[in-house]
């Protein structure tokens, strides 16, 4: 099951929090490392998508095209 933005986002948001909350600066430094890596795999699925939702459209014009010269 792929990931969605959302849930990449959430996790990432997780990961601020527990840094802002750290104590010690390696724990500090292990969920900033996290929060950034989550973030990229959200943009990542933000792009993933609206590139599936593009070639989807150019699909459907393809078929509408093909269906009105049959």
């Amino acid at each position: 099951m792929a990931q969605t933005y959302e849930f990449y986002v959430e996790r990432a948001d997780e990961a601020a929090i527990l840094a802002a909350k750290a104590t010690l600066e390696n724990v500090r430094d292990r969920e900033l490392r996290s929060e950034k890596t989550w973030r990229g795999l959200a943009e990542h699925a933000r792009k993933t998508a609206e590139e599936r939702e593009k070639a989807d459209l150019v699909r459907a014009e393809r078929r509408a095209a093909e269906s009105l010269s049959s």
